[in-house]
């Protein structure tokens, strides 16, 4: 209650404030801080859904000394602190609770959501009915699902995590961030060379479409790979000469051919563009038997979409799997609406393919196959563009060949694309990336 009361005062000029309590600990927590915005001499009424139904929420009501009416879906002006229902919500809002709820969905800029935004169960994101949203939520402890997955991340606004003493918890679901990540970033140091920064190989369509390997190499080069080298096709390399300087270029016809350009690299990335058909799915083969970690999207996924177990029969924990949900669909079919909400999906989809899986999305997903799982928290509207996931595959190829281990590499690749399409903002196309990269690799470096 005082981490909320904190927080209005914060955020809000002092104004007539509305706090809606609800029968369980949500609504105690509402009662406490309508109790400190009184004492802070804040104008406070409390709207409550019934009385108090649990011995904390009783005892913090019977502290509350200010205005009290029943809840009637109708909202004065001013701010409103949502402290209906919390996380364990699992039924769908009526009567009162409902129109209240659709009331803040209205102004979401007035309204304070408590743990989270009330019917939006905490555990999914996913409402089961009329639900509020919020500029501001302030929950405990730790972040929940719902404010890291769609369509509860986006009813949320702002998520203030308020210390209240429970200390470190162990699990595998986290937010993905540099915190996860930063301390293991492949730097280079005073003795790296070009062939110590790491190999990279991506795959090149045909001649008509070529352009999506020049943005994965671009972005593995951008990364900090040592060496990129686009692998293709004879009657691509013209098209691919003419627009690549520091990025290589190596032709080769059949697979056996590519087995043997990749021999000695340290990442391959084949998909973007590759064409969905049997040339690619040998190409794929022939990657896998050199040793190299696999970076695998878009064409390289769907072509085993009649038979996903091929695939996973080739794969090990260095690789990366990088579908959007259709992709995803391909290779396990009915998992995705089978889930709860993503992470599971995506967790249970890279135990089954023995592989990282980045599931991609305004909340994209990244689990490995020991069970841990990041989202991402940091989606940018800006990267819905032709290409973007391109980029992505190249700074995932890049980070994995200079030896950051696949999982961090996922999470590090798919959170520097996002702040890269953030600092371009309206008008980026797929080409600035991999040029946005080094800003965002500068400040990481400074925060090192």
């Amino acid at each position: 209650g005082t981490a909320v009361a904190d927080a209005v005062c914060a955020r809000f000029d002092k104004q007539a404030t509305t706090v809606l309590c609800g029968p369980g600990d949500n609504g105690g927590d509402g009662y406490v801080a309508a109790r400190l915005l009184k004492d802070r001499g804040w104008p406070v009424e409390v709207r409550n859904l019934g009385e108090p139904a649990t011995q904390d929420a009783q005892a913090a009501s019977a502290r509350w000394s200010g205005p009290t009416k029943p809840l009637n879906g109708v909202l004065e002006p001013g701010v409103w602190i949502d402290a209906l229902f919390g996380a364990g919500l699992s039924r769908p809002l009526e009567g009162p609770a409902a129109a209240a709820a659709l009331a803040m969905a209205e102004t979401p800029e007035r309204v304070v959501a408590i743990d989270v935004p009330s019917g939006v169960p905490g555990d999914t994101g996913k409402p089961l009915g009329p639900a509020a949203c919020a500029s501001l939520t302030v929950t405990f402890h730790a972040k929940k699902p719902a404010h890291l997955l769609e369509p509860g991340h986006g009813r949320c606004g702002e998520v203030i995590v308020a210390d209240i003493g429970l200390g470190v918890t162990d699990s595998k679901t986290m937010e993905n961030g540099p915190e996860l990540w930063l301390p293991r970033f492949p730097w280079p140091t005073a003795a790296s060379h070009k062939h110590a920064r790491g190999r990279l190989v991506v795959v090149s369509g045909e001649a008509w479409q070529t352009g999506a390997a020049r943005l994965a190499a671009r972005a593995g080069l951008r990364i900090g790979a040592g060496l990129v080298t686009v692998l293709s096709p004879p009657e691509a390399l013209p098209v691919n000469a003419a627009h690549l300087e520091a990025v290589m270029l190596k032709p080769f016809e059949t697979d056996l051919e590519l087995e043997q350009a990749a021999k000695d690299v340290d990442a391959a990335v084949i998909g973007p563009a590759a064409g969905v058909g049997e040339p690619t799915l040998l190409n794929v083969l022939a990657l896998a038997r050199t040793g190299a970690a696999l970076v695998l999207d878009a064409d390289a996924i769907t072509v085993f979409r009649e038979d996903p177990e091929e695939l996973f029969s080739l794969l090990d924990r260095d690789d990366v799997l990088t579908p959007h949900p259709g992709e995803f669909e391909r290779l396990f079919p009915g998992l995705l609406a089978a889930s709860p909400e993503r992470i599971t999906a995506a967790r249970t989809a890279a135990e089954r393919a023995g592989a990282v899986v980045l599931l991609k999305g305004s909340d994209t997903v990244i689990a490995a196959p020991d069970g841990r799982c990041a989202v991402n928290g940091n989606g940018s509207p800006w990267l819905a563009t032709a290409g973007s996931g391109d980029v992505l595959s190249g700074f995932i190829g890049g980070l994995v060949a200079q030896g950051m281990e696949s999982f961090e590499a996922a999470c590090a690749g798919a959170w520097i694309h996002t702040e890269a399409a953030e600092l371009h903002g309206p008008g980026l196309v797929s080409e600035d990336l991999p040029g946005l990269a080094p800003a965002v690799l500068r400040r990481l470096f400074d925060e090192r």
